[in-house]
């Protein structure tokens, strides 16, 4: 017999490595980053100083010299007096049944309108409206606002020398609602709170009246309040309790705690 012989495997180490070589790479490492932040902040220096040179080049163009800068003298009150407001219409409509007091009632009207405000004034008969239009003795911009309300407050049923007070004040107002927005009344419950608010020969009517120091115009179910804003709130809750069903003696009262109130508020 033969006898093999076997070689022995061979057994291939790795080569360790050696822990010197590993140096240089981390500092190089450390050298690029370095380079690269360097690199990044004299990057990011440069965008901020464009950035502040362009701005200081925009407030330079932006801002004229003050040689060029136009100079006005002032305007002298001559000839500020002297300009005319731009001309404007306005067309109140009047209802039917206002047409006979209007006509009758025509001189006491247009005439505050031309003296106190200035504006020029005509009746339309065909249209039922009147016309108002300013003109150059027009010296206040609310002129035409303050005649639209003149004529409206009369086609309301006001009268004319109440409604005069409309042009020389400044702070009263007129408020319209309906007994329908209080609460919802038909037949003879609608005449029965329409005969509380105005009371036996309109006794109810003018207490409020002289009460709140309102004028009120009680047309159907429609009612019109003329007066100051608080002078009118204290008119309108005495006539939401009269319609609601309160008997006139209790608001009688009310209206009595409220005025002296108001005088006390007064003194």
């Amino acid at each position: 017999m033969v006898a093999s012989h076997s070689t022995p495997p061979v057994i291939r180490k790795k080569a360790r490595k050696s822990p010197t070589k590993t140096k240089p790479t981390l500092v190089a490492k450390q050298a690029t980053e370095s380079i690269d932040v360097d690199e990044d902040m004299s990057g990011e220096s440069l965008i901020q100083q464009s950035v502040t040179s362009i701005e200081d080049d925009i407030g330079e163009a932006s801002i004229p010299p003050a040689s060029t800068a136009p100079s006005f003298p002032p305007l002298p009150a001559s000839a500020a007096s002297s300009q005319s407001l731009k001309s404007e219409t306005r067309r109140i409509p009047i209802p039917p049944h206002r047409m006979t007091p209007i006509k009758r009632d025509w001189v006491n009207i247009f005439s505050p309108l031309t003296e106190i405000l200035g504006l020029q004034v005509r009746m339309n008969v065909q249209r039922r409206c009147v016309e108002i239009r300013t003109s150059k003795h027009t010296k206040e911009i609310g002129a035409l606002q303050k005649g639209a309300d003149f004529i409206k407050a009369y086609a309301l049923g006001f009268d004319v020398n109440d409604a005069i007070a409309l042009l020389r004040l400044d702070d009263l107002f007129i408020d319209s609602f309906e007994i329908h927005d209080v609460k919802t009344l038909h037949g003879d419950h609608l005449s029965r709170a329409i005969g509380r608010i105005a009371g036996q020969d309109g006794k109810t009517k003018f207490t409020i009246e002289n009460a709140s120091r309102t004028r009120i115009v009680l047309a159907d179910t429609k009612i019109h309040i003329m007066g100051s804003f608080q002078n009118i709130k204290i008119a309108r809750d005495a006539i939401v309790s009269l319609i609601l069903g309160t008997p006139p003696g209790k608001v009688y009262s009310g209206l009595r705690t409220v005025c002296s109130r108001l005088k006390q508020r007064a003194l």
